[in-house]
């Protein structure tokens, strides 16, 4: 790779290492639509992937199979998608577990939370214009839930 100058902006990509690496390529593909770098796939003679990218908008998500000796180091990851509720009914027909169904949330959008088969924990969000502010406690107790149940 070949790079003159950083791109413009800030450019974050987080990248998880996870067991069956090409599983979650699919799952993240199928339920967000977004295409994986097929050019970047990079595979070890017995066919673990070191290195894989799928793009979300300007971002890359990249990901890695899990090496004898490595820890898995999922991720926790948010995502602008169109629809909070059809994310997540794509997600869990896959295997995903809702952690905060679709929430009025904060500056007029909505929020969800899945569990993904491989402990990623996903924020989903949408636009939700005219929406009002909550007033639950939902969008933190359902969090703080999950992540008691992630503990290594």
């Amino acid at each position: 790779m070949t790079v003159t100058s950083p791109p413009a902006g800030a450019a974050l990509n987080p990248f998880v290492i996870v067991d069956d690496a090409a599983g979650l390529i699919a799952f993240v593909s199928e339920v967000f639509g977004v295409p994986e770098t097929v050019e970047a796939r990079t595979p070890m003679p017995d066919g673990k992937l070191i290195h894989a990218e799928l793009r979300f908008g300007t971002v890359n998500l990249m990901v890695a199979d899990r090496l004898d000796g490595w820890s898995s180091r999922p991720g926790l990851l948010q995502v602008w998608v169109t629809d909070v509720a059809a994310a997540l009914t794509r997600a869990t027909s896959r295997g995903a577990t809702i952690v905060t169904e679709p929430t009025p949330f904060y500056g007029e959008t909505t929020l969800g939370r899945m569990l993904d088969p491989w402990r990623n924990l996903w924020w989903l969000y949408a636009p939700a214009p005219g929406q009002p502010d909550p007033l639950s406690g939902t969008v933190f107790t359902t969090l703080d839930q999950a992540l008691r149940t992630m503990v290594v």
